[in-house]
Order: structure tokens, then C-alpha cells, then sequence
């Protein structure tokens, strides 16, 4: 389901010690691609931390070090979980967020909102207080709209 928190640090896969520490000193679960949906799932309201490469995305090693805080902000509302790049850009697509790095809010599985890119402590605390108590929703997405049958009929100009 998750991959074990010394994993993270070793191997040729080498991870920032920063975003090693979300599992290894401050619990977040280290998540896989092919276990996602069952830890996402799980009841409850979870935050997941979507990492990028941290050379290219410098912005990834605040996230690392703000995401901690957050959960701390809202004792017992979060469990929280970190997805490393690969598994990340794989399941970032789902979520329609637009830049990196990025928090993504589920509840049971369902999509209630994301913070993407980097903001201001005050501006976290409002955006996850927000999304604490928010409804699940469905996750915005890039792309053309589809109309089912009886909706008003649309078609692409070829």
C-alpha cells in the first residue's frame, strides 16, 4: 500500500531529505501509484501532498516543510499522505490542478478541493479551513465539455 519510510531515502531514486521526512519524522503516509485509491478511499478527510522534482520545481521543498504545519493547524481533521513525483504526475491529471507542487483535499475518496503552487500561511489557514468542512465535489477538468443525451447539443468545429 505504502512504501516504507527508509525506501524513500535510499536507492536510485534518491528523495530530498525534506520530503523523506514527511514519512520518516512527521507520519505522512509515503504512497505508491497502485495503492492510491485504497488509502485515498479510507473514511475521512486526507491530504495529499503532490511532489515534483525539486531541482526542476524548487517550490516542492517548501511544500515539504509547510505541509507538516498544516496538518498540525488542524489536529485530528487530516491524514495525510505524500506522493512522490512519478506516482504524482501520474495521478495529478485526475485533479485538474495547474501547478506544482500541490495539496489535494479527499474525503472517502472524493475530490474536494486542491491548493496548488505556493500561497501565504494566512492564506493556507483560510484555503484548508475551507476545505476541512467543504463537501466532496468533482474535480475540475482540462478538456472539452461533454453533453449526454437530452442536454443541448454541442459539437467541434473541424
Amino acid at each position: 500500500m505504502t512504501m516504507p519510510a527508509a525506501a524513500a531515502a535510499t536507492g536510485a531514486g534518491a528523495v530530498h531529505p525534506l520530503v523523506a521526512e514527511l514519512a520518516s519524522r512527521h507520519g505522512f503516509a509515503l504512497l505508491e501509484a497502485h495503492a492510491f485509491d485504497a488509502w485515498a478511499g479510507a473514511p475521512g478527510r486526507a491530504l495529499v501532498v503532490f511532489t515534483e522534482d525539486p531541482v526542476r520545481y524548487k517550490e516542492t521543498l517548501d511544500l515539504a516543510v509547510i505541509a507538516p504545519q498544516i496538518v498540525r493547524a488542524f489536529p485530528g481533521v487530516f491524514r495525510a499522505g505524500v506522493l512522490l513525483p512519478e506516482a504524482a504526475r501520474g495521478i495529478a491529471v485526475r485533479y485538474g490542478f495547474r501547478r506544482w507542487p500541490a495539496l489535494v483535499v479527499l474525503d472517502g475518496g472524493g475530490y474536494v478541493g486542491a491548493i496548488d503552487g505556493l500561497r501565504n500561511w494566512d492564506e493556507y489557514l483560510r484555503d484548508v479551513a475551507g476545505l476541512a468542512t467543504a463537501p466532496a465535489t468533482r474535480p475540475p477538468t482540462v478538456g472539452i465539455a461533454v453533453r449526454g443525451p437530452g442536454e443541448a447539443a454541442g459539437h467541434c468545429a473541424g
